[in-house]
């Protein structure tokens, strides 16, 4: 399965930019791959101006994020890859989003035996519906004379 990142902060930027706000990112600088001008960095991150004339070129791809700007006058370009994005926002009203850490996910749709991946699906959780949760609780509280549950559904995982 692919990251949600790229997409969540390709669309937050064209939000951020669509309500007349100046995106801004926090980096993680201490992240392989990542070019940015070391002598702006502090305790191993970097805020960059995403505004539209602030930067040049920009590509938003699910891998990383590339651009050229200028610091001190110089043109720089630079490359953040999507796993050292830790935040965008807004810098008028802080409106915006922090990323957490994201497990890696192996992608779903190719076909690797489960030799290959050490990956037991017999083992793995996985969700039952909402239907199927209720009905099970309900039978199983009907069995022991006791009255249903009521309130708002929920999924749980099911090991």
């Amino acid at each position: 399965m692919h990251s949600s990142r790229p997409y969540i902060a390709r669309a937050l930027y064209q939000w951020l930019l669509d309500n007349e706000l100046t995106p801004y990112i926090v980096v993680d600088a201490e992240q392989e791959g990542v070019e940015v001008p070391r002598q702006f960095v502090q305790n191993g991150q970097i805020v960059l101006n995403m505004g539209v004339s602030a930067i040049r070129d920009l590509s938003m791809e699910n891998e990383a994020i590339s651009f050229s700007a200028r610091f001190g006058g110089k043109p720089t370009q630079l490359m953040v890859p999507m796993e050292a994005l830790i935040a965008i926002y807004a810098r008028e009203n802080g409106v915006g989003m922090v990323f957490g850490h994201e497990p890696v996910m192996p992608d779903v749709g190719h076909d690797e035996s489960e030799a290959e991946t050490g990956q037991d699906e017999a083992k793995g959780p996985t969700l039952a519906s909402v239907d199927e949760t209720e009905e099970s609780e309900a039978s199983s509280s009907e069995r022991e004379g006791e009255t249903p549950r009521k309130g708002r559904p929920s999924l749980r995982v099911v090991k």
